[in-house]
């Protein structure tokens, strides 16, 4: 029997309209066909309400508002929670699916060890070309995949969130995204909640298989406002504070595992080539070089200030229950109750992981962003 399929669009602004359209399109218009679509609203009355006057009488299409706190980890929470398929998609709502998205999903789910796939995800520039200084090893920055991921159907520690599907088994395991790790609407671009749910699932469960799959491509919209160095800057110091969370939560050795190979060989690979670049007097070589001095720079500030922040108080997030479904209103829903899971303050032992509502497990080996 044919996998089924059901595609969560976490969305939480009415200026991204058009695009949230065009991802529903993208997932409606798929070779193999979406289950369902589940449209999670984050705490936004008004966009509930219009959303569900678009998709009114839709068979395919439901609306539904977050359930538990503000923020993309609860979103697809939300999702997870009210979706009825054995597979678990997620698609960025400013983006859009190729046809054959699903349908390589599916491929990869015939193997019941896979637990997880992730796909590709090309950027599509406000500006219509990609800037002269962007290094291409760092379109983590911008949610895309970035030069120094393995090719072709490969395992991997982790997925990407934006282009990623899951076993409902993973969840049932594992449980769901942490909060307080991850995205808040246009807040400081924090993420790796996906990284972490990846990290805690191959301890609670060592022989699950998680795959990146580069047939799978979706095409995410980069605005204007992200093609500037002040954001890639400012994001590459929040991937740094993200991944001292979760360094700290499940040890270096883990955490920091596809960090060290990417930091050691990928990046100074393309200082190299931007080095090259400027003295073949090609455009935006030498400031690509400089780009990747920069944000390597700033997300291991970023990573020592959350590391001193999270010694200091204890650190932590909160790993909620996958909440149970949404009220059926167009009022803002009362947040679920959480789960707090309280990273310890002493230095994990290596290998270990915390897991909510099952203590310590220990476990062996763990993209970037």
């Amino acid at each position: 029997m044919s996998v089924r399929i059901s595609v969560v669009i976490c969305v939480y602004t009415e200026d991204r309209w058009g695009d949230i359209l065009a991802a529903a399109a993208s997932v409606r218009d798929q070779l193999h066909p979406a289950h369902e679509i589940l449209l999670v609203v984050d705490h936004n009355p008004a966009l509930l309400t219009r959303l569900r006057t678009q998709f009114a009488g839709a068979t395919d299409i439901s609306v539904l508002p977050n359930a538990g706190p503000r923020g993309l980890s609860a979103g697809r929470n939300t999702g997870v929670a009210e979706s009825t398929g054995e597979v678990i998609a997620f698609l960025d709502d400013d983006a859009v699916a190729e046809r054959e998205w699903l349908l390589h999903f599916a491929e990869g789910y015939a193997d019941p060890r896979v637990m997880a796939i992730g796909g590709r995800t090309e950027p599509v520039w406000a500006s219509g070309r990609r800037p002269d200084w962007f290094p291409r090893e760092f379109d983590w920055v911008v949610g895309c995949t970035y030069l120094g991921l393995p090719p072709g159907r490969t395992r991997v520690r982790n997925v990407l969130g934006g282009n990623a599907s899951f076993r409902r088994e993973a969840f049932e395991i594992a449980g769901g995204f942490a909060t307080g790790i991850g995205r808040d609407g246009d807040k400081r671009p924090l993420g790796c909640e996906e990284t972490e749910l990846c990290i805690r699932l191959t301890r609670a469960c060592p022989d699950a298989v998680l795959l990146i799959d580069d047939r799978s491509v979706i095409h995410h919209r980069v605005p204007a406002g992200r093609e500037r160095f002040a954001y890639f800057r400012t994001r590459a110091y929040a991937e740094g504070l993200s991944k001292a969370l979760v360094a700290r939560s499940v040890g270096t050795q883990d955490g920091l595992a596809t960090e060290r190979r990417y930091t050691t060989r990928v990046l100074p690979a393309g200082v190299a080539r931007g080095v090259r670049d400027a003295l073949l007097r090609r455009p935006g070589g030498a400031a690509r070089a400089g780009a990747i001095v920069a944000g390597v720079a700033a997300a291991a500030g970023g990573y020592l200030v959350g590391t001193a922040r999270t010694r200091r108080s204890g650190g932590g997030f909160v790993i909620a229950a996958v909440p149970g479904p949404a009220p059926d209103t167009a009022s803002e829903p009362p947040p679920a109750e959480p789960v707090r899971l309280t990273v310890r303050a002493e230095k994990p032992a290596r290998g270990d992981a915390q897991v909510p509502g099952t203590g310590v497990l220990r476990g062996d080996e763990g993209a970037v962003a």
